[in-house]
């Protein structure tokens, strides 16, 4: 089974903690990396300042709502950042609004995904996540 570095973007404890044991209970190597801004998010992926060493990721999960540079600027960056734009980001949020979906997928995102608000629901969306863009996706190498 082939491993991927994950990049959650995400200022929401309990999602982060959620997110972290769905991918954890199926025992699948992947790296989680995560991040709870928009600016810290940009740093990562570019390996600036405290992410100076970081690998940069396979795949993003990316929340809207988030402090300092929202989700959607955080996507917009990826998919015109030359070096980033063949990374697969994923929105995962709460929010249902028909302007948000169409304006992820305006900026390239690659699906959207509202948080199921229950518990098993939430675990079970991210092990589908996970169990495609995993076991079923082929993704880029990245340098």
């Amino acid at each position: 089974m082939k491993s991927i570095h994950i990049l959650l973007v995400e200022d929401n404890e309990g999602d982060i903690v959620l997110t972290t044991e769905a991918l954890e209970e199926r025992k699948i190597c992947n790296k989680l990396s995560v991040v709870k801004d928009g600016d810290a998010a940009i740093q990562f992926l570019n390996r600036e300042g405290l992410f100076q060493n970081v690998q940069v990721p396979d795949l993003v999960l990316l929340d809207i709502n988030l402090p300092k540079r929202n989700g959607f600027e955080v996507l917009e960056y990826i998919k015109t950042a030359e070096h980033l734009k063949q990374i697969p980001v994923i929105i995962l949020t709460t929010s249902s609004s028909e302007r948000d979906v169409i304006e992820s997928y305006k900026h390239y995102a690659s699906c959207y995904i509202i948080k199921p608000v229950d518990v098993r629901d939430f675990i079970i969306a991210i092990e589908k996540i996970e169990d495609f863009w995993i076991n079923i996706v082929k993704l880029p190498a990245l340098k």
